[in-house]
C-alpha cells in the first residue's frame, strides 16, 4: 500500500509540472506599452519637466528586441539580439544623436550590478490586462532593490533585453525601482498586442550618429 501511495504521488508530481509548463506560453512576436510613472516627491522640482511624462514600447521579434523611452529631454532606443548576446544603444538629447554597440562581453559587464539577484515571492497577486500576476522582489549586491509583478502565463522570446530581469520567468508587467538618491519610478504595462512586429523596427542606422564607446 505504501509503494501504491508513493507511486501515485509522483504521477500527480508529474501532470503537475507537466500542465504548469503547458500553461506558459512562449511569445516569440508581441509589442508592450507601458507608461512609466516617477514620484514627484522624489525629484527636484526644477526637473520634474524633463522626466515626467515618460513611456516605453518593448518590441520582441524571434532572437531580437527593441526597447523605446521616450521622454520630453530625452529618446532611447536599445537594440538586443539573443543570438549574439550583442546590443546597441540610441541616445537623442535635443538635436544631438549617439550610438553605441556593445558585444556580448561588454554588454554583460555594462549589467554586472544585476548578476545573481535574490528572487523572492509574497502571496500579493494583480490582475494585469487579464493577466494574473505574483509579486516578486529582486534584491541585488548593489544594495537596490526591485518590486514587480510578474505573468507566468507567457514569456517573451528574450529574456536579456531589461538584463535586471533576465533571470525571472515570466512577463513582467508592473515593477517599480527606488533609483540612488531615493527617485522612485514605477513602470505599469498598459498594452499586450501579440501581433507580428514589422521587420523593419529593427533596423539600425548606420549614420547621423556619433560614436560613444
Amino acid at each position: 500500500m505504501k509503494n501504491i501511495i508513493c507511486f501515485l504521488l509522483f504521477v500527480l508530481l508529474i501532470n503537475t509540472l507537466k500542465t504548469n509548463a503547458q500553461r506558459q506560453r512562449i511569445i516569440a512576436e508581441c509589442t508592450i506599452g507601458y507608461t512609466i510613472k516617477i514620484d514627484s516627491n522624489s525629484i527636484d522640482k526644477s526637473a520634474s519637466s524633463n522626466i515626467l511624462g515618460q513611456s516605453k514600447t518593448v518590441y520582441i521579434k524571434a532572437n531580437r528586441s527593441r526597447v523605446d523611452v521616450v521622454s520630453p529631454a530625452f529618446n532611447q532606443s536599445v537594440f538586443f539580439d539573443q543570438s549574439t548576446g550583442s546590443a546597441t544603444i540610441l541616445r537623442e538629447i535635443g538635436n544631438n544623436k549617439f550610438i553605441t554597440k556593445l558585444d556580448k562581453s561588454k554588454w554583460k559587464s555594462e549589467n554586472s550590478k544585476y548578476e545573481n539577484p535574490i528572487i523572492s515571492y509574497s502571496g500579493e497577486l494583480k490582475n494585469i490586462l487579464g493577466y494574473a500576476c505574483k509579486k516578486a522582489i529582486l534584491s541585488y549586491k548593489s544594495g537596490e532593490v526591485i518590486y514587480l509583478y510578474v505573468t507566468t502565463e507567457i514569456m517573451p522570446s528574450v529574456r536579456e533585453f531589461e538584463y535586471q530581469f533576465k533571470d525571472i520567468s515570466g512577463l513582467i508587467l508592473e515593477y517599480e525601482s527606488i533609483e540612488s538618491g531615493g527617485l522612485k519610478i514605477n513602470c505599469t504595462a498598459v498594452k499586450i498586442d501579440l501581433s507580428p512586429v514589422q521587420a523593419s523596427i529593427f533596423n539600425i542606422p548606420t549614420s547621423g550618429y556619433r560614436v560613444l564607446n
